[in-house]
């Protein structure tokens, strides 16, 4: 049923004139007359007004109806201000994957900054390895997710952002605690507590060749420098997880980087304020990071 013709039908039972409702309305009386007749045929051909004079008021079944659509006309409006309201207040969510080592640092101030000068937006983060999280991204479960490796995959679309180096944690008490850096080679044999990669790039394979040391698998940092705290073995972490810590040292890898990508859907429309922020986040770390590409 027509919403306009509603309209017009609550304005003419309110004033019971055409030209005054005609006025009101802002058409023309002749478009006035049409659309009533119109609505009375999508009725069935129930008669709403009767002629009195030279005036019109309404029939019985008339004023019935009236009764019924002013109602359902108060609630539409009542539902169209509250829509309104919230494309001004209602919050929006940035949905995010990161591997595991990239929320500290630079990631973790943009994020903090941005919500704290929009205040309608919220994030909602995932941290896993790249794979996860490029099938997340594909699946349309995440917005955008920062990665360490790529694929041929055409409906991914990946923008480089920077290099990051790498640390092997070792617990204190390990002579390799003691080197001004290392290498993957002095790390070979060596227990290791790896991040969970189906890639040709695991933390695994570029340490030892192989996966045949690796004696745990996890997804996050923090949960790698537990085990390492623990004795479990080493980890190699990125830079963004290097901090002071009472059990563990954190020893650069020469001449070993790795490249961050920002990952997002092909031809997939974001909210204004989710692709802004990407932008922003690619920006700001390209200006870290000049000489990435």
């Amino acid at each position: 049923m027509n919403y306009n013709y509603l309209r017009y039908f609550s304005v003419l039972a309110q004033v019971e004139h055409y030209t005054l409702a005609a006025a009101r309305l802002g058409i023309s009386q002749p478009s006035l007359s049409s659309a009533i007749h119109q609505l009375e045929d999508e009725l069935g051909g129930v008669k709403l007004f009767e002629k009195v004079g030279r005036n019109i008021r309404l029939t019985d079944e008339g004023r019935y109806f009236r009764e019924k659509v002013d109602h359902a006309l108060m609630e539409l409006n009542t539902a169209s201000m509250t829509l309104k309201d919230s494309m001004i207040s209602a919050p929006v969510y940035i949905r995010m994957g990161v591997v595991s080592g990239t929320l500290g640092g630079t990631v973790a101030r943009e994020i903090a900054d941005y919500m704290l000068h929009n205040s309608r937006i919220r994030f909602q983060i995932v941290e896993s390895a790249a794979q996860d999280l490029m099938d997340l991204v594909r699946q349309e479960k995440l917005d955008m997710a920062i990665v360490d490796t790529t694929n041929r995959d055409r409906s991914l679309h990946f923008r480089k952002l920077c290099w990051r180096s790498f640390f092997a944690a070792v617990p204190l008490s390990d002579p390799l605690a003691q080197e001004p850096f290392l290498t993957p080679q002095q790390l070979s044999g060596r227990p290791q507590v790896a991040f969970h990669d189906v890639s040709e790039t695991s933390f695994g394979k570029w340490a030892t060749g192989g996966d045949e040391t690796v004696c745990c698998v996890v997804n996050t940092a923090q949960a790698a420098l537990d085990l390492v705290s623990a004795g479990v073995g080493i980890s190699l972490v990125s830079e963004d997880c290097v901090h002071p810590h009472s059990q563990i040292a954190f020893v650069p890898i020469k001449n070993w980087h790795q490249a961050l990508y920002m990952c997002i859907l092909y031809d997939k429309w974001l909210e204004p304020p989710v692709w802004g922020f990407v932008e922003r986040l690619v920006k700001v770390i390209r200006a870290l990071y000049p000489n990435t590409q």
